[in-house]
């Protein structure tokens, strides 16, 4: 791969981004929201230094694990099943499919930090006027994390785009993907471990993190806000397991990066069969 075309198509595919209205409206309304609960966060009564920042830290990552998957998802479809002139005429060009799903999926994703970015700023002026700077470093890497989701599931709209090809399956196909990773999986694990006893239970709590990359972020950022109480039990097993923090967040950022390179793997070899 040639990492200055894969640059050359992320900033043709960024300039295309920033100019469409999703982008900006995305940007405005997730602002908002951002904004919003880091305000009424520190209003909240009963909290106040550390403790106001972890609460309102805790209640923005709610909202991102809903949000950012969704908007991820839709854009990135959107993108890979844009128009088919121009798509048409970009794998035309003397470049490599994979170099071409490479560069677009950066485009989208320097697109998505930018609108991303300006809540979590906002958010953090915010924080920081009503609680001062302290935990401001677990902040950035909450930030950090969230801009990790949204890669992984633009990474998973290029394969859901691959896979359907046309924009309407891709569409119903991208939304039941939000649906399971978002509400139902949980549902389906809290089933199995019904099903199970003991250290089976335990073990199974463990393993299922895998399977969900919001579990992953939504674990490995309360673990950074240093939030034991709301771990949940798949958290509370993955610590007690490796014995400590440091370990597990790094076992879990190895497992969002699988959820990177899976779905473009899979998308390159099913791309390399299509006639476009």
């Amino acid at each position: 791969m040639d990492l200055r075309i894969i640059l050359d198509i992320a900033l043709q595919e960024l300039v295309i981004s920033v100019r469409n209205k999703w982008t900006v409206i995305y940007a405005v309304v997730f602002s908002l929201l951002v904004v919003s609960v880091s305000y009424f966060g520190i209003r909240a009564e009963g909290f106040a230094g550390m403790q106001n920042f972890t609460r309102t830290s805790a209640s923005i990552l709610n909202l991102v694990l809903y949000i950012v998957p969704l908007v991820a998802l839709t854009m990135g479809t959107l993108s890979f099943t844009g128009d088919k002139g121009s798509t048409e005429l970009l794998f035309s060009q003397p470049v490599s499919r994979v170099e071409v799903l490479v560069g677009k999926l950066f485009g989208m994703f320097f697109s998505m930090t930018l609108s991303t970015l300006v809540g979590f700023v906002l958010a953090g002026v915010v924080i920081m006027a009503g609680s001062g700077v302290d935990g401001m470093s677990r902040y950035a890497t909450f930030v950090g994390l969230s801009l990790i989701l949204s890669l992984v599931f633009l990474s998973v709209s290029v394969a859901a785009s691959t896979i359907c090809k046309r924009k309407s399956k891709a569409f119903g196909f991208a939304l039941f993907l939000w649906f399971f990773f978002v509400l139902f999986y949980d549902l389906l694990v809290v089933g199995g471990t019904l099903l199970l006893k003991g250290q089976s239970a335990t073990t199974f709590l463990f393993v299922s993190l895998v399977g969900n990359p919001v579990d992953l972020v939504r674990v490995a950022s309360l673990i950074t806000l240093d939030n034991v109480a709301i771990f949940g039990a798949s958290g509370a097993a993955l610590v007690r397991f490796f014995g400590g923090t440091t370990l597990s967040v790094s076992l879990l950022l190895c497992a969002l990066a699988l959820w990177v390179c899976w779905p473009l793997l899979l998308s390159h070899r099913l791309i390399q069969r299509q006639d476009i």
